[in-house]
């Protein structure tokens, strides 16, 4: 058996975001919810981290991670590799002579940033990998294929990961799309996932979508195209939405959304979700609605699920 934890579902700035008073963040702090930045572990024939970003030395200790086998950086905005000091922890704390570098993956253009930040552990902490998109990465048990997406020109080179996981993990596969606003290509292995793990930084596409992110209002083309067979998990989500009557929705992160998402059975809006319970009520409605073959599930911080 195998298993995939949820180590962090919010964007970059986390949810709630601090200082923030709009009606997301509001209702999520009365509630004690929190999103940390995305990240997750695949635990199969191997132990895989995607991503490690700033919050990776709470979610260690969190869940008492151990080193893991290889680390998948997605691309280069900070809330994805800036963790990566803390790796350290592993290393610090045996004999130096049983020590080995942990590989890390990431494409040719993401390690250019890497490297400006990080070339000091090159070598002695990590091992620097080049992920080339539809090359399949075949060195621990589980098969690794990295394909490209399109993140905009602040993040050239960003690659989400379909782990092919091998008998330990039931065969499962696992496709994990990280932050993208469109693909290049869609390679035919992208195609009829056990799991899927998609952004979605909004419910509903903005009127303009300056950080180039994926709402669930276009990403539902994505779910019926590659028809996942056991379930869609979404993640990376934010606290950007308009929220019907908020004052706070003139605020710079609350972009303005003439065209939202509409039930297809009632012609009318869905909510706009503001926790993780009215997420998962909007979600629940969308699939039906949209006769989506899989079932369709809101992540959170800590969420498990077995392979």
């Amino acid at each position: 058996m195998g298993e995939i934890v949820f180590l962090g579902t919010g964007s970059a700035w986390r949810t709630p975001e601090h200082g923030c008073q709009c009606a997301i963040c509001s209702i999520m702090r009365m509630r004690n919810e929190e999103r940390a930045r995305s990240s997750i572990l695949i635990q199969s024939n191997c132990t895989l981290l995607i991503d490690c970003g700033p919050d990776l030395l709470n979610q260690m200790k969190i869940h008492n991670l151990g080193r893991p086998d290889a680390v998948l950086i997605t691309h280069e905005h900070g809330d994805h590799f800036l963790g990566m000091d803390d790796l350290l922890a592993y290393r610090r704390t045996i004999p130096a002579n049983q020590w080995k570098p942990i590989p890390v993956y990431a494409s040719y253009e993401t390690w250019k940033s890497v490297e400006l930040r990080f070339s000091y552990l090159i070598g002695s902490l990590i091992e620097r990998n080049i992920a080339v998109p539809n090359q399949p990465i075949v060195d621990f048990g589980d098969t690794i294929i990295p394909f490209s997406t399109d993140h905009g020109v602040t993040a050239p080179g960003s690659v989400g990961y379909v782990i092919e996981c091998g008998a330990s993990g039931a065969g499962k596969k696992i496709v994990y799309t990280s932050d993208f606003v469109g693909l290049p290509e869609e390679p035919d292995f992208l195609s009829n996932p056990d799991i899927l793990i998609f952004q979605s930084h909004w419910l509903n596409e903005p009127d303009e979508n300056r950080p180039s992110h994926m709402s669930l209002q276009r990403g539902i083309d994505y779910i019926r195209r590659w028809a996942p067979i056991e379930a869609t998990y979404l993640i990376h989500i934010s606290a950007s939405d308009i929220v019907s009557g908020d004052p706070n929705n003139n605020i710079l992160k609350k972009p303005e959304c003439s065209n939202p998402l509409i039930s297809p059975r009632t012609s009318v809006p869905y909510p706009t979700p503001r926790c993780q319970s009215e997420w998962q009520s909007v979600a629940d409605t969308i699939a039906q609605d949209f006769a989506l073959s899989c079932k369709l599930m809101v992540s959170y911080d800590g969420l498990r699920v077995s392979l």
